[in-house]
């Protein structure tokens, strides 16, 4: 990979930065492809269980770099990190604006700095905000604050994001990335892998469902959990009085549901 995305994977974790540091890492089509196929590896390889996707300060990511218009610039990343099935984490250690925003969006967890900028201003450049944004930003603050942000186009700080229940937490610049990594290193040590993907899938795809599917769909995926290589191990840590050691495979004990079958029953595969 070049220079404009980092990757480091280590103990379980990868650490994705977006690495434009004199552009205040805006967002360029090179760097949308290679975020994309560094995610589709941390969604295939099990030996990842968490995901940081963060920037080289002195920004998260100041939006789309529009100084070359050569090709469309977008904030769809396929998979888009709410896809990948392993936890993602947004350490937004600076200014996030338009796309850079859309991707913390896109992200399962969001630790911010406090005192950097924040926004999706597409509006205000004759454009609509992209990036999935209208689809995860009323999910996290509700309607009226995402029309507030979305239709004025305005900014705000880290205090009224968290505020708004878009930041887990609001925390001092440098702050932002080691919080963000002691968060994964919990998942990683403490979370079973197979349960942590089906519910952040459920978690994404729940509100889009009735009560009486969410519960089915719980009731089902418990059930196969309970079949599951981890499965066994929390029962066996239980009786044993010890700490589990989880070793199952995401990518070979996914369910598989089949949509032809069942048309009322999500895909989650």
């Amino acid at each position: 990979m070049s220079s404009e995305l980092l990757v480091d994977v280590s103990a379980g974790i990868a650490v994705l930065t977006l690495n434009r540091p004199a552009q205040q890492n805006a967002f360029t089509p090179a760097m949308a492809a290679e975020l994309g196929a560094a995610l589709q590896r941390c969604d295939s390889e099990d030996a990842i269980r968490a995901v940081v996707i963060t920037g080289t300060p002195p920004a998260f990511c100041a939006g789309a770099d529009l100084s070359n218009r050569v090709g469309e610039v977008s904030a769809t990343i396929e998979p888009a990190p709410w896809r990948v099935r392993k936890p993602v984490i947004a350490a937004v250690n600076g200014h996030a604006v338009g796309i850079g925003l859309a991707l913390a969006l896109q992200c399962d967890l969001r630790y911010m700095a406090r005192d950097a900028v924040y926004g999706l201003t597409q509006v205000r450049r004759g454009v609509l905000a992209d990036g999935y944004a209208h689809w995860t930003l009323p999910r996290l603050v509700g309607m009226a604050n995402a029309a507030d942000i979305m239709l004025t186009g305005r900014t705000f700080d880290g205090e009224e994001a968290k505020a708004m229940g878009l930041a887990n937490a609001c925390l001092a610049g440098g702050e932002v990335l080691p919080t963000a990594l002691s968060v994964a290193h919990d998942l990683v040590n403490g979370s079973a892998p197979l349960p942590v993907a089906l519910s952040k899938r459920l978690l994404w795809e729940g509100l889009g469902m009735s009560p009486a599917m969410v519960g089915r769909l719980e009731s089902e995926l418990n059930a196969h959990v309970a079949k599951s290589v981890d499965g066994g191990e929390a029962m066996a840590a239980f009786r044993d009085r010890r700490q589990p050691n989880w070793t199952g495979s995401i990518s070979s004990e996914w369910p598989a549901w089949d949509s032809k079958a069942d048309t009322d029953r999500p895909v989650l595969d």
